[in-house]
């Protein structure tokens, strides 16, 4: 066997935010299909996230919790990962928060607190978490940072500007820490999904709106999760070193930047 088909072999240890369900749960998923060893990051859904990590193909997976409101939280659920891994070799930042919020239609109190909790889960909570990472993380090219990002960073959204907002910052963010961490070996990448299939997704689907939904793609339909969590697991390959700092558009065309 050659170094290169015994390096395929090693099983990677991958942490991914918000995974005990939906795109997440994909996300695990693909992973573990592919040989890695996987930690489930949960807040509140403890029973969704045994239940998925008992799912898992192999052995060897965990669950993690912690309140991504609270940064002494996340160091410390990263740490029980580490530890329990040995290291950490992919950090995958998928969890965030979508709040309705649109500035004609909200009041000041609602406003307020729909960016606080926006900014802090999507933005500083996956910065915290790409820190505490990179703690445990090997300076090799097989090391990744892999953001969940959303076109609606580019696009904009006028329901939900702190979402909008969030996401462009992790755009930036990730662009900022792949210049830093190149000469370390580490890439840092972004997939900016479109709208995704998925039960929180479903009742908006199946109402009035789902048509005009998935009417923005010319594939009329929405992304499937287990698509996002196949592009998310080539933004891992060891031969996509060379793209860090990029963002992934994953929108079936619904939006295209220029």
């Amino acid at each position: 066997m050659t170094i290169e088909a015994e390096k395929s072999l090693v099983r990677r240890n991958v942490l991914i935010t918000g995974s005990s369900r939906g795109i997440g749960a994909a996300i695990a998923q693909e992973f573990a299909a592919q040989g890695d060893r996987v930690a489930i990051h949960y807040v509140n859904s403890k029973d969704l996230a045994n239940e998925v990590a008992g799912n898992l193909v192999g052995g060897g997976h965990i669950t993690v919790q912690a309140d991504l409101m609270n940064a002494d939280a996340i160091k410390q659920a990263v740490d029980f990962v580490a530890k329990e891994f040995g290291q950490i070799d992919i950090l995958v930042n998928n969890a965030g928060v979508f709040h309705y919020h649109p500035i004609e239609a909200t009041d000041y109190e609602i406003w307020q607190k729909a960016w606080s909790d926006t900014l802090t889960v999507n933005l500083i909570a996956a910065a915290n978490m790409a820190w505490c990472a990179l703690q445990h993380m090997p300076k090799h090219s097989q090391s990744r940072i892999i953001n969940v990002g959303s076109r609606g960073g580019f696009r904009g959204e006028p329901k939900a500007p702190a979402y909008g907002a969030s996401k462009a910052g992790m755009a930036a963010f990730a662009g900022s820490i792949a210049q830093a961490l190149a000469p370390h070996g580490i890439s840092v990448l972004t997939l900016a999904p479109g709208f995704v299939e998925t039960e929180m997704a479903k009742f908006l689907l199946d109402s009035p709106e789902g048509e005009a939904i998935r009417a923005q793609s010319p594939f009329n339909r929405v992304a499937a999760a287990a698509e996002v969590a196949k592009a998310i697991y080539l933004l891992s390959s060891p031969e996509i070193q060379w793209a860090s700092g990029a963002v992934l558009d994953f929108n079936g065309a619904s939006f295209l930047r220029v």
